[in-house]
């Protein structure tokens, strides 16, 4: 693994020298997301469209494992299982299915698994969730990200100065365009989790943005004879060590929870690592980018100028 602990401030990496090739890769990536979402359409899970809920209660502690594996054989491979409570209850929720009502999905589930799993279950609760909530959840989750994004660019613009803020919420924009994007060319499913992990990654993306955004600011104010590119790639690399380090083992454990986290919380690592991925890439060149090219200078990051009580008058002799 490549780190950095020292940088040589006369020959830094040279990261804005490439800036026009990723920046039209960050173009195409955006538009051949939004073609995607576009033309693929999200594929909404049931927190999204509704379904009937449908609350199972075993003899004996179930097998998630067993029971995904049933209901695919028995026309119900679209239906998500999960402990609800103790692991003899279980909580199987199925979409929407034409004209089939709540009773009869609920009758239906019961035969197939008292059949071939448990005959001793029991159904302890049936309910149908109508597409309307569905669509109140995923209003919600879209003010939820418009939200985060707005304080974000309150708080940066505040903290330190608006083309740093700016950035910043482009490069997050960036972020959660392309794992919609690759959510939509591969057909997963987006869920509440999902939504959890596109909010997660803002605030890793944001925290890794601050970090290169203060080492910027300060080496503005004390290069003084460096030019902003010069100045933006020797940040930049001073930060390259703490930006991998935290993206890698990140990635180690997203990894471990996609091989060993089960089912329910797959979708969640899968867009956590591609949140991490993209967001490495907007935290080099993105934002970087973009600051450079809104002209920023160190004149813009210099702390303002406070006069002192009686500096103008005539020193008393």
């Amino acid at each position: 693994m490549f780190l950095i602990t020292k940088v040589d401030e006369n020959n830094p990496l040279r990261f804005m020298s490439i800036n026009k090739w990723t920046t039209a890769l960050s173009i195409i990536l955006i538009v051949a997301s939004l073609a995607t979402v576009a033309i693929n359409k999200l594929n909404w899970g049931l927190d999204f469209t509704g379904g009937t809920l449908v609350e199972v209660g075993f003899s004996q502690p179930a097998d998630l494992a067993e029971l995904r594996d049933v209901l695919e054989a028995n026309d119900y491979g679209d239906a998500v299982v999960q402990n609800y409570g103790t692991q003899r209850d279980v909580l199987v929720r199925v979409p929407p299915r034409g004209e089939a009502n709540a009773e009869s999905i609920g009758d239906s589930l019961l035969r197939i698994l008292q059949t071939n799993v448990d005959e001793d279950l029991q159904i302890r609760r049936v309910e149908f969730v109508g597409p309307q909530v569905g669509e109140e959840l995923a209003e919600a989750g879209g003010l939820a990200l418009i939200v985060a994004v707005i304080c974000i660019l309150i708080y940066v613009s505040f903290r330190f100065e608006w083309r740093l803020a700016l950035s910043a919420v482009a490069g997050l924009v960036q972020d959660v365009i392309l794992i919609l994007g690759i959510f939509a060319l591969f057909q997963m499913q987006v869920d509440l989790t999902i939504l959890a992990a596109l909010l997660a990654t803002i605030g890793y993306s944001l925290n890794d943005s601050i970090v290169v955004a203060d080492r910027i600011r300060e080496n503005f104010r004390i290069m003084r004879k460096e030019t902003p590119v010069s100045v933006i790639d020797i940040s930049l690399s001073q930060t390259l060590s703490r930006t991998l380090v935290t993206s890698l083992t990140t990635l180690m454990v997203l990894v471990v929870l996609m091989l060993f986290g089960g089912q329910m919380i797959f979708g969640f690592a899968v867009a956590m690592s591609i949140g991490v991925i993209v967001g490495t890439y907007s935290s080099i060149f993105t934002r970087s980018t973009i600051v450079l090219a809104l002209g920023i200078s160190r004149e813009d990051l210099m702390p303002p100028e406070v006069e002192k009580e009686g500096e103008d008058q005539d020193p008393v002799l």
